[in-house]
């Protein structure tokens, strides 16, 4: 049985992203119920330690949208950061699972299909990602354990 912890936006580290030993930074909605889970889901089928997460809200992701070229008050999308290439969207979460282990991978070939095919899809889910998985009204903050893996 997992705990999430919901609290204030968590800010974990006052050092850059890029002097963590992980290859790669999801930026999730902090607030959304469907964006927690899916946090959660990546960290368990993430067996290569790949991935750290920061919230979109907190100071830390809000630096790293500004250091990427984003709004630091774009909650659009998932953003994926690898060195200096930002995925959004539906291209986020395909990379993503890509990364994850089999069978999760096996997604990959999806990013064959056209951007705005994929898109269209992704974005019916995220306009109506409150309504269907409700919103919490502060940021999840990790459990001890997790902590290392959060900006």
């Amino acid at each position: 049985m997992k705990t999430i912890v919901y609290f204030m936006c968590f800010h974990f580290t006052t050092y850059g992203f890029k002097s963590l030993k992980m290859e790669s930074v999801i930026l999730f909605d902090g607030v959304c119920n469907l964006c927690n889970s899916s946090v959660n889901f990546i960290i368990d089928h993430d067996k290569s330690n790949r991935f750290v997460f920061a919230s979109l809200q907190s100071e830390e992701g809000e630096k790293i949208l500004q250091k990427t070229g984003l709004s630091s008050d774009y909650l659009d999308s998932l953003v994926l950061v690898e060195g200096e290439k930002v995925f959004t969207k539906s291209t986020a979460a395909l990379k993503i699972a890509s990364g994850l282990a089999f069978p999760w991978n096996l997604f990959k070939p999806l990013l064959f299909l056209p951007k705005a095919f994929r898109d269209f899809f992704y974005d019916i889910i995220a306009r109506n990602r409150y309504n269907w998985f409700g919103k919490e009204d502060q940021c999840r903050i990790p459990t001890p354990e997790l902590r290392q893996k959060f900006l």
